[in-house]
């Protein structure tokens, strides 16, 4: 019955880290680029009562052994990159990924981040930053004078100046990891690699299976409100079910105490 009690709250203990992790997606559901996540859960060790294949007589064995489980924990918060729907907003410096990779801005420091959220913003010295300020890699600037502002689908950057034709001022490259499920998140919609993740792979948008950049769109986050609602109801009634293992321990245990009166 002590048994139970600890069994039951590493269940609890559990699920509430599942709730957590519904709670942030749903408030995420309008974040520009933002993956959802699940929790991961495995059992905890067994106290092996009668190994299987132990003799019961001289010449036979137990073909099943008696263990007693000692709960679970969460190990792991898996994303999901799956991408979001494509919203049009007509900006110019909106910018959507369709298909797999992420844009490179610069983080204080110099390391460099990685994000999936297109809305970026001339700084005052005309280059393109994220809402942050981070500046995106390689470097762009856009000329004070430009009157409009094209990005291609394979991420070439021109401008259109009242005084001569259209130019190219620079070239938007996306990065691709091998796992990119590795990328420990930063906040701010930022990624950064990991060993887990692999080093960055860049190229040019659309070749090597990397996404194309879509102008004057921007991607929706990609949490299904009605799914998380249905992993909250879920893991509510898992914790309730394992506070009434607790209970039930707890009223054997009062048994117990009245037997010893």
């Amino acid at each position: 019955m002590i048994r139970a009690l600890y069994t039951a709250a590493s269940g609890m203990n559990a699920q509430q880290a599942n709730i957590d992790n519904v709670a942030h997606n749903l408030a995420n559901v309008n974040t520009t680029g933002f993956k959802k996540s699940r929790v991961e859960f495995e059992d905890l060790v067994y106290q092996q009562i009668t190994p299987p294949g132990s003799a019961t007589s001289q010449e036979g064995e137990a073909p099943v052994g008696l263990e007693s489980g000692l709960g679970t924990r969460a190990v792991a918060t898996a994303r999901n990159f799956s991408t979001g729907n494509l919203k049009s907003t007509s900006g110019p410096l909106d910018l959507a990924i369709e298909g797999a990779g992420f844009f490179q801005v610069t983080l204080p420091g110099g390391q460099t981040g990685y994000t999936r959220a297109g809305n970026l913003h001339l700084s005052g010295q005309g280059q393109l930053v994220t809402n942050e300020g981070y500046q995106i890699e390689p470097q762009i600037s856009i000329p004070a004078n430009a009157i409009t502002v094209s990005i291609s689908k394979d991420g070439i950057v021109s401008v259109s100046q009242p005084d001569g034709p259209s130019q190219q001022v620079g070239t938007i490259e996306l990065a691709s990891f091998q796992n990119p499920a590795g990328l420990e998140a930063r906040g701010g919609n930022i990624f950064v690699a990991t060993t887990a993740s692999g080093d960055a792979r860049t190229g040019t948008p659309g070749s090597d299976g990397i996404g194309s950049v879509q102008q004057g769109f921007l991607e929706d986050s990609n949490v299904s409100v009605v799914e998380e609602m249905v992993n909250m109801i879920l893991g509510q009634r898992a914790y309730e079910a394992s506070s009434k293992v607790i209970r039930a321990a707890d009223e054997m245990l009062q048994q117990v105490n009245t037997m010893a009166r």
